[in-house]
């Protein structure tokens, strides 16, 4: 496989995913410490779900980006492609717990859910193919909570809700440098996008279910 960056871009980019995992790591182990005391069982649960994907995708990025060129990378790419459908589906557990119980609830998050397990499993059964395609179905997933708009974010606190949306809008601008192959640092430019707006969900998952409680 082709990678086109110098060393320049590569050390920038490294320095992008050394702060996201360091931070992602002791951002998640905060956010646990803190909600353990005033939330449920459920919701303390989707909680480290939510965790574990971020973690997951700050981790697997690195070292495919990290990489050098190889079988390996190449192995990398799948799951790293993969762990994308898992931090959206993870990233949206600990809203829709917020929901009331509900069938409506239920369907919802095993759609999320079945949606990226079903993109996970092309991603690693097809790599490098429906890439653009990919990018199309990660944002329609990414947003489809505004389909249910009234169930969801009328459970969440307006603060909440403007972090989430931010966020959103973060993701996507920053797709536009994910594409933009021939920009010089682009890839680092795009995870560092990554990384705002993975700030700004996690600070909607402290807001809503550890500082509203507060």
């Amino acid at each position: 496989m082709r990678w086109d960056y110098d060393k320049a871009e590569i050390i920038a980019d490294g320095i992008v995913h050394a702060i996201g995992v360091v931070l992602g790591t002791v951002s998640i182990i905060v956010l646990i410490a803190l909600a353990a005391p005033v939330v449920g069982a459920w919701e303390l649960t989707s909680i480290l779900v939510y965790g574990m994907g971020l973690l997951t995708v700050l981790t697997v990025s690195a070292l495919y980006n990290l990489w050098p060129a190889s079988p390996v990378k190449w192995m990398l790419r799948r799951f790293d492609h993969s762990a994308i459908f898992l931090l959206i589906a993870g990233t949206y557990t600990p809203f829709i717990t917020q929901m009331k119980a509900s069938a409506e609830a239920a369907v919802l998050l095993a759609g999320v859910w079945l949606t990226s397990a079903v993109g996970i499993a092309l991603k690693l059964r097809f790599p490098g193919r429906f890439d653009r395609l990919s990018v199309v179905l990660y944002l329609l997933l990414s947003w489809s909570g505004v389909m249910a708009y009234e169930s969801v974010f009328g459970a969440l606190p307006a603060s909440t809700i403007w972090l989430l949306a931010t966020g959103g809008v973060l993701y996507t601008a920053g797709v536009v440098f994910h594409l933009w192959e021939s920009l010089r640092f682009q890839n680092a430019i795009w995870h560092g996008f990554v990384l705002v707006a993975a700030a700004c969900h996690y600070g909607a998952v402290l807001d809503c279910l550890v500082l509203a409680r507060a």
